[in-house]
């Protein structure tokens, strides 16, 4: 695997009408197998269906960013068998990707990166029905170019040897 490949991957699933989330996290389960990635095909689709759109289309936290974390704790998580010091650790490595992320986008927050942040704070969902995927609707996002972002940074940070 390389970075360019999961990268190029991600922005397919997307494009081929997965969520944000699940083009991330299914880049790497496709890409790696099962087996070293820890989670079914199938059981990663329907565990990151609900995180698109900023999290069913509440518009917070964008999807890419959250596969990206997905992936990162089936990678690098912690369980209840770890060191005591495991989950500052695997906080760390999460903050160190939202970081990375926002250098590049400007945030995490999915109404803030598609340009719908209208100043109002708390519950403020969007329509929950998705929007055709159109060759406008494509022009209009920016999502492709956003969960190959998230792709390379997880790649990168996680598989520093690719």
């Amino acid at each position: 695997m390389n970075v360019e490949a999961v990268k190029e991957r991600a922005k397919n699933n997307f494009s081929g009408g997965m969520n944000c989330s699940q083009s991330v996290l299914l880049a790497f389960v496709d890409e790696l197998g099962e087996e070293k990635i820890g989670i079914s095909h199938d059981a990663a689709m329907k565990l990151s269906s609900s995180f698109g759109g900023g999290m069913g289309r509440l518009r917070e936290v964008c999807g890419a960013v959250s596969g990206m974390f997905m992936v990162a704790g089936l990678v690098k998580g912690y369980d209840e068998n770890s060191e005591p010091d495991a989950k500052a650790k695997h906080y760390e490595l999460i903050q160190s990707m939202a970081k990375r992320f926002v250098e590049k986008n400007g945030s995490i927050i999915c109404r803030t990166l598609l340009g719908l942040d209208n100043g109002i704070s708390g519950f403020n969902p969007d329509n929950p029905v998705p929007e055709a995927r159109t060759s406008s609707y494509y022009k209009k996002r920016p999502c492709v170019e956003l969960v190959g972002d998230a792709a390379e940074i997880a790649a990168e940070l996680l598989f520093p040897e690719i």
